[in-house]
């Protein structure tokens, strides 16, 4: 139970004896039975909700007459603010045959530890767990000793202060600090996909319904309709970039590609009535690229060569002769099994997205299309709920995942991730950040709840050099716990 002491008269001296000032500490002394007891591997450490205070007692020269009883009360201490832990109770003989015959309770409480003098353990192991609370960070943990006489009376408290540089708790507890996004004037976004709608050979005429083009078309049409029919939405462009493979003669790919890029136009254009100019095309006679991303990821004998041949300067028809003449059996099988996916129509619609400032209509978004958010919108959100809560959590985490790349959301949710104490996630999430100011101070805080504390520093000064506001203030705090750490 946390208790607020306020020491009057004689105890008034006790609390300058806290404080360290050796001649109030010898005054005190004086006021009762000598303390004869000696503290070991003392320590205060607290994990998440708890706090664990440790000491040795060292009772060996601990006197006490028949008729008494000393009582050794270890405190946690921060100001006016003193939690009393379970004592160790010492009795002389007289006074523990009392309480044997009378049955009653030990003085301290129920969960006193109690010996009787001549039977006493020489080292008490004291451990003692409770619940931590804000105010015991930065406390120092004593210990108590208060007589007591056969009639009940009580001689003044004698307080045996533990080693400052060694007791004192102080736990890193900072400052999170979430970062404001940046409001979209023009919300615009993009759709990609690529279709590879088949031609017989050497023609650039659409069939519909030749091999798997209805599948491939109908991709098209479903992507442009996903957008087009959004009351939310505005569609802005449609561009479509034909690639032919590299084998036969470069101008009769140049042929292809150009004229089945302006087919799979017409087709869409007849389809939707676009306004002129709206469908932009472009081509590649051969799509080395593609091949050369086949061959990075390949175990294929002679990657390297190929590879090597892929990236030289030779025009693409003498590159195109020298693969099937020098790896013929490698060229048969990309001719048959990568060729084929090396024809291919890219295309990308732009759009954009209407905005939103009704906290309903983006709560609403956030379950159904989060997509249709601005990272600025889902902060709003964000700013109306808890944080730590599931939900707030939520948000932090659809927010990065819509905007993987944007370091705010990626500083925010690994801030959040901290505060639920999820150090792994954070730290995954700062492996995506970049070197700013914000996000060095991000990396100081996580390496601060790790208790490394040497590597906190360095990233705060960091933070500090480029001018954040709060790391000096973060600095001072991790200094200090630092310290402590020892």
């Amino acid at each position: 139970m946390r208790s607020k002491n306020i020491f009057k008269g004689i105890l008034a001296a006790a609390a300058v004896f806290i404080s360290f000032q050796s001649a109030a500490a010898q005054e005190v002394k004086q006021l009762g039975e000598p303390i004869n007891v000696a503290c070991k591997r003392t320590s205060l450490v607290r994990n998440l909700d708890e706090i664990t205070a440790k000491m040795e007692i060292d009772l060996t020269d601990v006197k006490v007459k028949s008729n008494r009883a000393a009582i050794f009360t270890p405190m946690i201490v921060n100001g006016e603010d003193t939690l009393r832990l379970p004592g160790v109770g010492v009795y002389g003989r007289t006074r523990w045959y009392q309480f044997e015959r009378n049955g009653l309770r030990p003085i301290s409480g129920s969960e006193e530890i109690s010996m009787r003098a001549g039977d006493r353990q020489n080292v008490v192991k004291y451990a003692q767990t409770v619940e931590y609370d804000s105010w015991m960070n930065g406390s120092t943990l004593i210990l108590q000793r208060t007589d007591y006489g056969c009639a009940g009376c009580t001689t003044p408290a004698e307080y045996v202060p533990a080693d400052l540089a060694s007791y004192r708790m102080v736990i890193y507890e900072p400052e999170f600090i979430f970062q404001a996004a940046v409001a979209e004037e023009v919300k615009t976004r993009e759709l990609a996909g690529r279709a590879y709608v088949d031609f017989p050979v050497n023609l650039t005429t659409i069939y519909p319904d030749y091999r798997r083009n209805s599948v491939e078309l109908a991709k098209i049409i479903a992507t442009i309709d996903s957008v087009r029919n959004d009351k939310d939405i505005t569609v802005k462009s449609l561009s479509i970039k034909g690639f032919a493979s590299p084998e036969g003669p470069y101008d009769n790919n140049i042929r292809l590609a150009k004229g089945r890029t302006e087919a799979l136009r017409s087709y869409v254009q007849q389809l939707y009535m676009f306004p002129y100019g709206f469908i932009q095309t472009s081509y590649e006679p051969e799509d080395w690229e593609g091949l050369r991303e086949y061959m990075v990821n390949s175990t294929m004998p002679g990657r390297e060569g190929i590879l090597a041949l892929i990236d030289s300067y030779m025009e693409p028809d003498a590159k195109n002769w020298k693969l099937q003449t020098d790896y013929p059996e490698q060229y048969q099988f990309l001719l048959e099994t990568v060729y084929p996916g090396l024809r291919h129509s890219d295309y990308r619609i732009e759009y954009t997205i209407r905005g939103f400032s009704d906290l309903s209509e983006i709560a609403e978004l956030m379950r159904t299309h989060p997509s249709k958010l601005s990272l600025n919108e889902m902060y709003l959100l964000a700013g109306t709920l808890v944080p730590g809560t599931p939900e707030y959590n939520e948000v932090m985490e659809t927010a990065v995942k819509m905007f993987p790349t944007d370091e705010v959301a990626i500083l925010n949710a690994a801030t959040a991730a901290m505060q639920r104490e999820d150090l792994n996630q954070a730290e995954r999430y700062l492996s995506r950040a970049g070197s700013s100011a914000d996000a060095l101070y991000v990396r100081g805080v996580l390496c601060g709840l790790q208790k490394d504390y040497g590597k906190a520093i360095w990233y705060m000064e960091q933070a500090d050099a480029k001018g954040h506001a709060s790391a000096a203030g973060e600095l001072e705090k991790l200094k200090l716990a630092k310290q402590y750490s020892k």
